[in-house]
């Protein structure tokens, strides 16, 4: 069991609400229209003078909220059963920040502790209780998940060790004890910001592992070691949709950058057709798999894309040009919102179509929460 860092309780912050739609908040941030889908999502951004926030966003793009934040933060998750949103400062970051959504504060602000630093993803298990989050040891580079108990004001109780370096983004499988981790094989050091410092010898993968003892249960490796595993998303039926981001030369763009783990437990990598591989500059950022449509969708703002592809075949089935389109999540209704860094907020509806909701002076984070 891992020692207990010390955490320390943030000011409650004052709500800077720009732009908030006239009716209010619900009963509930995590209230469902009656159509069944939710109302709010979150994200981390900055606004025009380089200032940080956490924000809150309205599906319809009609209403957010800001919260300040000393630092620039990353991804996100909800805790289940209550109104709270956790934000994870962006790699290498040394807090994650736990939000009470309903009233719009700043609740808690809780420190990797000494020697450690976080990768700006979390996931809780079903209950709300447990926080597990991709974490770094400092002085050996080791990935691990550090698992914090929400109910008790998030204190860190253990640790499930990698063997591995860089893991990014955590999710959980349908089943409630299973987690899976992009183990991103790179390799850094606070001392050194975000510089990548073992390109050479970089060993990615997909991870899937008890959430209760730690044990590794399927590790699935690219098909190049400079194959960066980075992001996912997990479909209702437990596809396993995975984004890439490649280190190697800029020249070779037919790597491929997307992968996918069938529920039968195969692995396998899509190659998309050369000028769409070749548009997608060797980064994607964000995935989201619908939760009512055997789709799923990648963003790539290095090629300012949004693909849209068959969950079980990989296939593309839409592409849209958004300039900058990182963040994504879905609606609920078979469609994706996008938020990007020039401040848009766009939907793609079930229907392959897409429209601009909202611009608003504010750069969105890679990820919608």
């Amino acid at each position: 069991m891992a020692s207990l860092p010390s955490l320390s309780r943030r000011r409650l912050l004052k709500a800077s609400l720009l732009g908030m739609a006239a009716t209010g908040l619900p009963a509930s941030l995590w209230a469902l229209d009656n159509d069944g889908r939710r109302q709010w999502y979150f994200s981390a951004v900055d606004d025009s003078d380089g200032g940080h926030h956490l924000a809150g966003l309205r599906r319809d793009g009609a209403g957010h909220f800001l919260l300040p934040s000393p630092e620039r933060c990353h991804g996100g998750c909800l805790r289940p059963g209550r109104d709270e949103v956790v934000l994870f400062a962006r790699r290498p970051g040394h807090r994650f920040h736990v939000l009470d959504a309903r009233r719009q504060t700043s609740a808690l602000e809780i420190s990797a502790g000494p020697g450690r630093h976080f990768y700006g993803h979390g996931v809780f298990d079903p209950s709300g209780r447990w926080l597990y989050v991709t974490a770094n040891r400092i002085d050996d580079a080791m990935g691990l998940i550090q698992v914090h108990d929400a109910e008790h004001d998030y204190r860190h109780v253990g640790d499930h060790l990698l063997d591995g370096i860089g893991p990014h983004e955590i999710g959980l499988m349908p089943d409630g004890e299973t987690l899976v981790v992009a183990l991103g094989g790179i390799r850094t050091h606070p001392d050194s910001g975000r510089a990548k410092l073992n390109l050479s010898d970089m060993d990615p993968a997909l991870l899937l592992l008890d959430r209760h003892s730690g044990e590794i249960r399927e590790r699935h490796r690219p098909s190049h070691h400079q194959l960066s595993c980075r992001h996912l998303d997990i479909a209702p039926d437990g596809t396993i949709i995975a984004g890439y981001q490649f280190q190697g030369p800029e020249w070779e763009t037919d790597h491929p950058l997307i992968a996918r783990r069938a529920p039968d437990g195969s692995f396998s990598e899509q190659v998309l057709p050369s000028p769409l591989q070749a548009r997608l500059a060797q980064y994607t950022a964000s995935v989201a798999a619908s939760r009512v449509r055997p789709s799923a969708a990648i963003s790539a703002p290095r090629g300012n894309k949004v693909l849209v592809l068959g969950r079980a075949s990989g296939e593309p089935l839409a592409q849209f040009d958004i300039e900058d389109a990182a963040g994504l999540r879905c609606d609920g209704a078979g469609g994706y919102l996008v938020t990007t860094g020039s401040g848009e907020v766009h939907r793609i509806d079930d229907g392959g179509r897409h429209h601009q909701l909202a611009a608003l002076p504010l750069r969105w984070d890679n990820h919608l929460t």
